[in-house]
């Protein structure tokens, strides 16, 4: 659960800094709240097939 909540507070930083026009650290959360939730599910994924 922990790199959920990791997603969800790079998502949330995004959204915050896209408000206050840092356009660059928003695309970055972005990105790394797409990665985190991209590799939770992949381990979501194995942890019910296992």
């Amino acid at each position: 659960m922990a790199i959920l909540e990791l997603a969800i507070a790079f998502f949330v930083l995004a959204i915050i800094a896209a408000a206050l026009g840092a356009g660059g650290v928003a695309g970055l959360s972005m990105r790394a709240a797409k990665w985190l939730v991209i590799i939770f599910l992949i381990l979501a994924i194995i942890s019910f097939i296992i």
